[in-house]
């Protein structure tokens, strides 16, 4: 599986503030799964460049993109909106099961305007930008994270495979 980390932050991308979400995803991928990163990135919240980037990398045959950032109500905050442009189909159950959980820690969740759909085969999901949202999340989704991405690619699976994450 080929693994894209797309970071949303303006000052990020102007180099103001270090990302932090985009390398403890890499280090938590990289210490759990099999998978590589092939693609990593900081990007300013502009749509068109979100959604350029999500559609490149789709169609390079990346099979999971996650982003970081831009998913709450402040103004500049459109990666839901990038995302939209880009999906050809919603996955609502997986923002709705990351919302759920992050509840259970904090009220603040219910402020997460995160989406996840498919392009083609490949999956992204939004995630927020602090690095305890991101950890928190991905101990949610790595989980159904195997299963998700062999129907999404077509591969054979049994049911011990999904149980080994």
């Amino acid at each position: 599986m080929n693994i894209g980390l797309l970071t949303i932050s303006d000052r990020g991308a102007r180099g103001e503030y270090e990302d932090r979400s985009g390398p403890l995803m890499a280090e938590i991928l990289q210490t759990r799964t099999p998978w590589q990163v092939s693609h990593r990135a900081v990007v300013p919240d502009e749509i068109d460049t979100i959604a350029n980037t999500l559609i490149a990398w789709a169609d390079e045959g990346v099979n999971l993109i996650l982003t970081s950032g831009g998913t709450g109500f402040a103004p500049r905050d459109i990666t839901p909106e990038a995302t939209r442009r880009v999906i050809e189909r919603e996955t609502p159950g997986i923002v709705e099961a990351l919302r759920a959980e992050s509840l259970k820690i904090t009220r603040h969740a219910m402020l997460s305007r995160a989406v996840a759909g498919i392009r083609g085969r490949t999956l992204i999901i939004n995630m927020p930008g602090s690095p305890k949202a991101v950890r928190e999340n991905l101990d949610v989704l790595l989980p159904i994270l195997p299963h998700a991405l062999e129907l999404l690619i077509d591969a054979p699976h049994t049911e011990s495979q999904h149980r080994t994450v």
